[in-house]
C-alpha cells in the first residue's frame, strides 16, 4: 500500500504533462490520442524545449491542411529522428513545405513526400542538403503544375507522386546534383505530355534510364560515411561530425572543404581522379583536415597582407602534410596523385598574375623531391623548409617568416593584375584554412565565414575577388563552352553626388509630371482573394455551388471562403547598363554624350522607383576579351537612392567592349535571388554585342539570345532599351535576334531622360 501511493502520483504527473502537450497540438483526429503519448515520449527524448514547441506547431499546421490523419501521423513519427540528425530547424521547414504543397493542386503528393523524408535525411546528411532537396521538389512541382486559363494553377503535376515514390532509389544511386539534372531533363522534354512525363518519373521510359546512367557517377559520401568515421577515429583519434555539401547550388562561388565547431564539411560525391578512387579522395581530405586539427595553431591575421596570408597558408598546408606523411608514409602516393604539377614556364608574368602559380609550384616542390624546378628562389625556399622540418617540433608560427621572405623575394608588379593564372593551381583536397586566423579588427575575411551580418558593403569589399566563370553558347556546335568567360565584379568608384542632384534640378518639370503618374501607380486599395479554405468571410457564390454539389452527391469544393490582401506592387528590377567605349560618342544634333544622357535618364529612373518603393538595383558592364568582363555595382537591392548611389552614378565612365551574355547571366544571379512576383531585367545599350577576341559577329548575338532564354526559364522578364539609331524595327536586326519583340528603340537619344522612366512605368504599371 505504501508503494501504490507514489506510483499513482507519478502516473498522474506524467498524464498532466502529456495533457498539456496535447492541448498545444491543435488537431481533433480521434486516432491521434492512441499514438500521441508514444510519439511525444520519443520527441521529448531528443528535442529541446524550443524543438518541442516547433514540433507541435508543425503538426498543428499539417493538421489544418485537411488531408486526413496520415500526414499528421507520419510527421509525428518521423520528424523527431530527422531533427535529431539534421537540426531542429527542419521541423518548421518541413511543415511549411507541406502547407505550401496543400495550397496547390498537388495535395496527393503530400503523403509520399513525408514518407520519403526519413530516407532523404539519412542519405543527404545535413540540413543544407535537405533544404536543397526540398527546393528541387518545389521547383519541379511549380514547373509541372498546370492551369486551364494560365492564371490559377488547377491541374496537379503528373509526375510528382511518381517521382517521390522513386526517390529512395534515386537517392541511393545519384548525388543531389545528379537528381536535379535528371529531373530537369524530364521537365524540359515532357512538360507538355503528361503520360510520357509519368513514364519518365516512374523510370519506365528508355531515356529515363539512360539519363539516370549518365548522371550516376562517383563515390557517394553517404555510402561510405561509416568507413570514413572509423578512419578518422582509428588513424587520427578524431571524432568529428561529417557534414556533406553539394557543388550544384552555388555556381558563382564553389564551396570547398572546411571545418568549424559543427563538424567537417565534405562534398556529397567524389569522382575518381588521376587513378585515385573517390573513397581515397575522401581520405585525403580528412587526413589533411585532421592534420590541421592536430598541428595547426591559429595566428593573428591583421599584421599580414593578403599575399602574405596566402603564402603562410600554403606553407602551413605543406607543413602539416609533411608531419602526416612522417606518421603515415603511404599517404604521399595519394597526395602526389591529387596535387597538380604546374609547369615552371606555364605562367607569363607580363600577361597575368602568377602569384597562385608560384605558390602551387612551391607546394608541389615540397611534396615531390623529383619536381624538376630550376628557379633559384623556389629551390632556396624548399631547402629552407626542409631544414626547418628537421627540427624536433615545429609550430605554425615557425613558417611565417619563411613565407613572408619568399613572397618578398618573388613578388612582381603583375601580381596585382586581375588576370589571374589558375591552371594547375587548385589543390582540391585542401580546406579553406579559415581555422588558421584570428582577426582582432573585423574585416572582409572573417565576415565571409560564420558571422551573418547585414552591414552595408564598403567600396573596397569587392577588391581582389576571384573571377566568376560563365558558360557561353556556341551556335555553330549548338553546345555551351563551359567556364568560358571570366567576370570580375567590383563596386563602382564614387564621384560627386551633387552632379546627380543638379540633373534632378534640371529636370524638375519632368519630375513633377512623373510624380503624378507615380502616385497613380502606388498601391491604394485591397483586392479579394477567392477560393480559400480559411478566410475572413464567406464567399457566397462558391458556398452555394458547394452546397448544391453536396446535396447532389458530388464532392463539394471546400474553398468556400475569401480573404483580402493589399493590392501592392511586388516587383524586383535590375537595370543593366552597357558602359562600352561607344557611350562616349556624341550623337548627331546633340550637345551631350550618350553616357551623359544615360546618367540623366538613370537618375530620373532611380528617383522614380525609389518613390514607388520597388526593389531596384543598377549595374554596369564592359569587356576586354572573354578573360575580363567587368561588372560594376552602382546600386544594390538593400540600398536606398542615397548619396552613395548618386556618387557612383556620377562617376560612370565608358570604355572597352560589350560582351552582353555573361553580364546578363551574372545580373540574373542577383535578380533571381529576390523574392518578388515579377522580376524585370532592363538592358540599356547603344549597340550590338561585340568583343575584340571575337571575329564572328553572330557568336555573341546568339549567346546573348541564349542568355535571354535562360533568364526566361528562371522567371525573369528581359527588356532592352536600345539607343542605336541605325536599327530599323521590323528588319532582321540584332535587337530582334536577341530580345524578340521585347525592346524599344529610342532614335532621338536626347529624349532618353524623358522616355526611360515612362517606359518603366508602362512595363510595370
Amino acid at each position: 500500500m505504501s508503494l501504490a501511493g507514489p506510483d499513482k502520483k507519478i502516473s498522474t504527473e506524467i498524464s498532466a504533462e502529456m495533457q498539456a502537450f496535447r492541448e498545444q497540438l491543435k488537431c481533433g483526429f480521434k486516432d491521434l490520442d492512441d499514438i500521441f503519448v508514444d510519439c511525444m515520449s520519443g520527441a521529448l527524448a531528443v528535442l529541446s524545449t524550443n524543438g518541442i514547441k516547433a514540433y507541435l506547431e508543425g503538426a498543428s499546421l499539417i493538421c489544418m491542411i485537411g488531408r486526413g490523419f496520415e500526414p499528421v501521423l507520419v510527421y509525428l513519427e518521423e520528424m523527431p529522428g530527422i531533427a535529431q540528425r539534421l537540426g531542429e530547424a527542419t521541423l518548421s521547414m518541413v511543415s511549411k513545405t507541406v502547407w505550401d504543397m496543400s495550397r496547390t493542386p498537388n495535395g496527393k503528393a503530400i503523403p509520399p513526400f513525408l514518407n520519403t523524408l526519413a530516407e532523404a535525411a539519412r542519405r543527404l546528411g545535413s540540413e543544407e542538403q535537405l533544404q536543397h532537396y526540398v527546393e528541387i521538389l518545389q521547383d519541379m512541382m511549380e514547373r509541372t503544375t498546370g492551369s486551364v486559363h494560365g492564371f490559377h494553377t488547377s491541374i496537379p503535376s503528373p509526375g510528382l507522386p511518381d517521382l517521390l515514390n522513386q526517390m529512395p532509389y534515386l537517392l541511393s544511386e545519384l548525388s543531389l546534383e545528379g537528381i536535379r539534372n535528371w529531373i530537369d531533363y524530364g521537365i524540359s522534354n515532357y512538360s507538355s505530355n503528361p503520360e510520357r512525363q509519368k513514364d519518365y518519373f516512374c523510370l519506365q521510359s528508355a531515356d529515363s534510364k539512360a539519363i539516370l546512367s549518365r548522371e550516376r557517377h562517383g563515390t557517394l559520401f553517404i555510402d561510405h560515411e561509416r568507413k570514413l568515421d572509423l578512419y578518422l577515429q582509428a588513424l587520427w583519434a578524431q571524432k568529428s561530425s561529417l557534414l556533406p555539401y553539394s557543388n550544384a547550388f552555388d555556381q558563382l562561388r564553389k564551396p570547398i572543404p572546411y571545418y568549424d565547431k559543427l563538424g567537417i564539411r565534405v562534398p556529397d560525391v567524389f569522382d575518381d581522379k588521376d587513378g585515385v578512387t573517390g573513397i581515397d579522395r575522401y581520405r585525403a581530405v580528412l587526413a589533411h583536415i585532421a592534420s590541421h586539427q592536430r598541428w595547426t595553431t591559429a595566428i593573428v591575421a591583421d599584421n599580414f597582407s593578403p599575399f602574405q596570408r596566402i603564402a603562410i597558408e600554403t606553407l602551413e598546408d605543406s607543413r602539416v602534410e609533411y608531419l602526416a606523411m612522417r606518421d603515415y608514409p603511404g599517404l604521399r602516393k595519394i597526395l602526389l596523385s591529387l596535387h597538380p604539377a604546374p609547369a615552371e614556364d606555364a605562367c607569363d608574368p607580363t600577361e597575368e598574375s602568377c602569384i597562385r602559380h608560384r605558390l602551387a609550384m612551391l607546394s608541389y616542390g615540397i611534396l615531390n623531391p623529383q619536381h624538376g624546378y630550376k628557379n633559384s628562389d623556389l629551390l632556396d625556399c624548399i631547402a629552407a623548409f626542409n631544414d626547418l622540418m628537421q627540427q624536433v617540433e615545429t609550430q605554425t608560427k615557425d613558417i611565417v617568416q619563411l613565407a613572408i621572405s619568399y613572397i618578398a623575394r618573388t613578388r612582381l608588379q603583375s601580381d596585382q593584375s586581375p588576370r589571374m593564372h589558375f591552371k594547375d593551381t587548385e589543390i582540391d583536397y585542401r580546406d579553406d584554412n579559415r581555422h588558421m586566423w584570428v582577426f582582432i579588427e573585423e574585416g572582409d575575411e572573417e565576415e565571409a565565414f560564420e558571422d551573418n551580418r547585414d552591414a552595408a558593403p564598403k567600396e573596397s569589399e569587392f577588391d581582389g575577388l576571384p573571377p566568376r566563370h560563365y558558360k557561353e553558347w556556341n551556335y555553330k556546335t549548338m553546345t555551351y563552352r563551359p567556364d568560358w568567360v571570366s567576370l570580375y565584379e567590383t563596386l563602382h568608384p564614387s564621384g560627386n553626388a551633387a552632379d546627380i542632384d543638379k540633373v534632378l534640378d534640371k529636370h524638375a518639370g519632368l519630375a513633377k509630371q512623373l510624380r503624378h503618374i507615380l502616385d497613380m501607380l502606388k498601391p491604394q486599395q485591397y483586392v479579394r482573394v477567392r477560393y480559400q479554405e480559411e478566410g475572413s468571410e464567406l464567399d457566397l457564390d462558391v458556398a452555394i455551388r458547394s452546397l448544391i454539389d453536396f446535396k447532389s452527391g458530388a464532392q463539394p469544393d471546400p474553398r468556400i471562403n475569401m480573404s483580402h490582401k493589399h493590392d501592392g506592387r511586388d516587383i524586383a528590377v535590375m537595370l543593366l547598363l552597357d558602359l562600352s567605349a561607344s557611350l562616349a560618342d556624341t550623337p548627331e544634333g546633340c550637345t551631350q554624350t550618350i553616357l551623359q544622357l544615360s546618367q540623366e535618364a538613370v537618375a530620373l529612373l532611380g528617383w522614380s522607383i525609389e518613390h514607388l518603393g520597388d526593389k531596384f538595383a543598377i549595374a554596369g558592364f564592359s569587356s576586354n576579351t572573354r578573360h575580363e568582363v567587368r561588372y560594376q555595382h552602382i546600386k544594390g537591392y538593400s540600398e536606398h537612392w542615397n548619396t552613395d548611389v548618386k556618387a557612383r552614378l556620377a562617376a560612370m565612365t565608358a570604355g572597352y567592349s560589350t560582351r552582353m551574355g555573361a553580364a546578363m547571366r551574372h545580373a540574373s544571379h542577383y535578380l533571381g535571388a529576390q523574392k518578388a512576383d515579377k522580376k524585370l531585367l532592363l538592358v540599356l545599350t547603344d549597340g550590338e554585342p561585340s568583343d575584340i577576341d571575337v571575329d564572328d559577329p553572330q557568336l555573341l548575338i546568339k549567346d546573348a539570345h541564349k542568355a535571354v532564354q535562360e533568364l526566361d526559364q528562371e522567371g525573369i522578364y528581359t527588356y532592352c532599351i536600345n539607343l542605336d539609331a541605325n536599327v530599323k524595327p521590323g528588319e532582321d536586326d540584332y535587337v530582334t535576334g536577341i530580345f524578340g519583340n521585347h525592346y524599344t528603340i529610342i532614335d532621338k537619344i536626347e529624349r532618353l531622360p524623358e522616355k526611360l522612366p515612362k517606359l518603366f512605368m508602362a512595363l510595370t504599371g
